[in-house]
């Protein structure tokens, strides 16, 4: 018995690092260019170009101040970004960092207090068809990846949403889960025209 409990919990275990290491290869795969020709960002007044689809990316989240756990640290500086790979190209996104006091909305909400909002937004004309999309928080070591089709002279919203870490049973005075974002993003929730995917 004490055997086949040693081997669940290894196997359980490298479960759970094979997981974590894959998201951070994700993350750090999501930087990488291939290809230059999948999309183009929306200039002011340019309109949609013949074999295009019109995909709008937005996000909006908060993370703790600078300088909290190290000077290393890019959590609440403009150099926290958001990364896009469609089809093999790359975007950068930045979200401009605004210092945020919010009050609670509820016994469990997971934005409360002090900390930098970010609101990242992007509107790209990207070429029609299906694409394999990676959108990352290199910072958090975040990613999730996405089959996307969109027709052309279509016109599509994808909304990235924060999925905060869970705050520490020291921190909670009772039994239920809470998350926090002072504990870190864990994951993006993609969805996408208000259908999540």
């Amino acid at each position: 018995m004490n055997r086949i409990t040693m081997t669940v919990l290894a196997v359980v275990t490298l479960a759970i690092l094979g997981g974590c290491a894959g998201t951070a290869e994700l993350a750090r795969t999501a930087a990488i260019a291939t290809r230059q020709d999948v999309f183009v960002e929306k200039a002011q007044g340019q309109s949609l170009p013949p074999g295009y689809a019109e995909l709008r990316v937005v996000s909006s989240l908060k993370t703790h101040g600078p300088e909290i756990y190290s000077r290393r640290d890019v959590h609440g500086t403009p150099e926290y970004k958001l990364l896009l790979n469609i089809g093999g190209q790359t975007a950068e996104l930045s979200g401009d960092p605004r210092p945020e006091r919010s009050e609670p909305l509820g016994l469990r909400d997971p934005e409360a207090g002090e900390g930098m909002r970010y609101r990242f937004t992007q509107t790209l004309y990207v070429k029609a068809g299906t694409h394999h999309m990676v959108v990352a928080l290199p910072a958090d070591n975040v990613a999730t990846e996405r089959e996307i089709i969109l027709p052309e002279g279509s016109s599509t919203t994808i909304v990235l949403e924060p999925g905060y870490g869970t705050a520490s049973p020291r921190r909670r005075p009772s039994s239920y889960t809470v998350t926090d974002f002072r504990e870190g993003i864990r994951a993006l929730r993609v969805v996408l025209n208000d259908e999540t995917i």
